[in-house]
């Protein structure tokens, strides 16, 4: 029994030691992050926003970013954990569709992006794809009486690549979209 002991001790000390060794590895590796892993505030026409929140647009004028199964309320993020095959989940995603080809009559035989119909796990995405920004892009020049080359460069220079070129998609945040397109002329 004593051996026992003995070895539970160790390897719980061991453990700790692994544990401690982590999250100071962890810490200090966000303190070296641009943010030092902390929310990215944004303060934009006298409010303040967060950037690594998703933001609710409603307006035709403005991007739309991923639907979100809490209404966008960061206080508590959670996905609608509905699978593929059920079948609320199956007309929610549908309505989204139909919505989504009312508000953009120009691309009806496009495919809607995946992004622009299904919320995400924790329902507060900020980001959306290349793709989805494109699919919107035309909706967007005509509302905004702006050429489409405009909308689609003002896309590709807010396109942000993957880490190192080679970690996660290129991505595009929806606030900080909005934002460079009210100061589009």
């Amino acid at each position: 029994m004593k051996i026992y002991l003995i070895s539970a001790l160790r390897l719980s000390l061991v453990m700790l030691v692994v544990v401690a060794l982590y999250l100071i590895f962890v810490f200090a590796g966000s303190k070296i992050l641009p943010t030092q892993g902390n929310a990215e505030i944004i303060n934009y026409n006298g409010q303040k926003f967060y950037a690594n929140i998703g933001q609710d647009f409603k307006s035709l004028k403005y991007f739309h970013g991923r639907p979100s199964a809490v209404d966008y309320n960061a206080a508590g993020s959670a996905g609608s954990n509905k699978g593929p095959s059920n079948e609320e989940y199956l007309q929610n995603v549908q309505k989204r569709i139909d919505t989504l080809k009312m508000q953009n009559p120009e691309m009806e035989n496009t495919k809607v992006p995946v992004e622009l119909a299904t919320a995400s796990g924790s329902g507060l995405d900020p980001d959306i794809s290349e793709e989805g920004a494109l699919y919107q892009a035309k909706r967007i020049a005509k509302e905004r009486n702006i050429s489409l080359e405009k909308i689609e460069n003002l896309i590709k220079n807010q396109t942000e690549k993957p880490l190192l070129g080679l970690f996660g998609p290129s991505k595009l945040n929806v606030l900080k979209l909005n934002i460079a397109l009210d100061q589009l002329k």
